[in-house]
């Protein structure tokens, strides 16, 4: 099997295993359950997935993908707010409506895993996947290594600002705050991410400073 095959029948499995772990609750799902709702034999299930409460990871990974992608594609001449601005105008155009059902369905895992340990271990290792690549990106805007201890604690900074807005949104969301009410999110996610970092990422930059050696 290719690996795009591969991440594409995880993804197909995660998905129908949120739906099942969000209606009955996990202890309430079974394996032969999630593979049912696949169309999958159960062997094939625990060929990709260690345990039933794994088969959530690739979907709770896709909620955070785009939020990635956004900071992937920052540019230095741009803010944090304007860059999250642009990429939300971009996301209302471009996003298909499967993408948009999957990143539901990743904020109700995320809710879940607030009585499900088990779950919130798969955020909990997005948001260590977030933290990593952050390091990276901050990186490049400071001019400084991704292993510099400072840059590491803005990651693990700007990192947990996101993951507590991402929590408080979606919780939100779920309990029936209408979305006009988070319009301001980019606002929102980049004071929290300069707070977290006392100033040191969120704004603009005039050129990217010649990496430290």
């Amino acid at each position: 099997m290719s690996e795009q095959r591969r991440h594409r029948v995880r993804l197909e499995i995660s998905r129908e295993a949120a739906r099942l772990f969000w209606k009955q609750g996990v202890d309430g799902t079974s394996g032969d359950q999630i593979a049912e709702a696949v169309g999958l034999s159960t062997r094939t299930i625990w060929r990709h997935f260690r345990s039933k409460e794994s088969c959530a990871e690739p979907i709770v990974t896709q909620s955070v993908e785009w939020s990635m992608d956004a900071l992937r594609r920052w540019p230095a001449n741009l803010s944090l707010e304007e860059q999250f601005a642009a990429e939300t105008e971009r996301f209302g155009r471009e996003a298909t409506e499967e993408l948009q059902v999957d990143i539901v369905l990743g904020v109700k895992m995320v809710r879940l895993g607030d009585t499900e340990p088990a779950i919130r271990t798969a955020w909990l290792m997005a948001c260590d996947q977030v933290e990593r690549e952050l390091a990276d990106i901050i990186a490049a805007r400071l001019g400084r290594k991704a292993d510099d201890l400072d840059v590491r604690l803005h990651a693990a900074a700007a990192s947990a600002a996101l993951r507590v807005i991402n929590e408080d949104v979606g919780a939100g969301l779920l309990d029936g705050v209408a979305p006009r009410e988070y319009a301001d999110s980019p606002t929102l996610i980049a004071n929290a991410v300069r707070r977290a970092t006392g100033g040191a990422v969120g704004d603009a930059v005039s050129e990217k400073a010649p990496q430290q050696k």
